[in-house]
């Protein structure tokens, strides 16, 4: 069982708190600043969409170059291997992973006027002359603070993200399934006093 993050959808209000945890952690590691997670809007829920470190990892089974490799900790990314071919975030099953690149203009503070794509444009095929993408996915903080954990777990005021590994979820396995028990005692009870009644 991998470690993962989870989400309470009911907590989370859409703030961007955690994207912005998330940006920044891997910007001051010299990593790519896009968020390794996305917020998701529908009208009635915001959530978060993250990597679940899947056991089979179809990223990892399809990368042809081995730009994305299991530590002990997660399912992590080289950028610096990544030859942006996007197939990792074709196959992902949960839409975890995404193309991300830095412009010349933001390496060397040099603007030039680059064509644009319309903002419908899904960002598997969005591209910008003279921009490198690489695939970019939650990696738990692991590969540049591995004591420290997910940033954005701890950034989210609402504490609507949690990490989630096989002692929790057991943990909250048996806390539903007793919850379920006593909801279930509880009508029991009152079917009762209606027949009696």
């Amino acid at each position: 069982m991998n470690t993962f993050i989870a989400i309470e959808p009911d907590r989370c209000i859409g703030c961007g708190t955690c994207l912005a945890a998330c940006s920044h952690g891997h910007r001051v590691a010299g990593l790519q600043a896009e968020p390794r997670l996305a917020l998701t809007f529908a009208p009635q829920v915001t959530a978060a969409v993250t990597c679940h470190q899947c056991e089979g990892a179809p990223c990892l089974a399809v990368c042809p170059v081995d730009a994305i490799m299991r530590t002990d900790e997660a399912v992590v990314v080289n950028e610096q291997a990544c030859i942006g071919c996007k197939l990792c975030a074709i196959v992902c099953p949960f839409g975890a992973i995404h193309p991300a690149g830095t412009s010349t203009a933001g390496v060397a503070g040099i603007a030039f006027e680059t064509p644009s794509q319309p903002r419908g444009t899904s960002p598997l095929l969005a591209w910008s002359i003279g921009v490198y993408t690489c695939a970019v996915k939650c990696d738990l903080c692991s590969t540049y603070d591995p004591e420290g954990g997910p940033h954005c777990v701890r950034a989210c005021p609402t504490n609507a993200l949690f990490v989630r590994d096989a002692t929790t979820l057991g943990d909250a396995r048996k806390d539903k399934m007793k919850a379920a028990a006593t909801a279930n005692q509880i009508m029991m009870g009152r079917s009762t006093n209606l027949k009696e009644a």
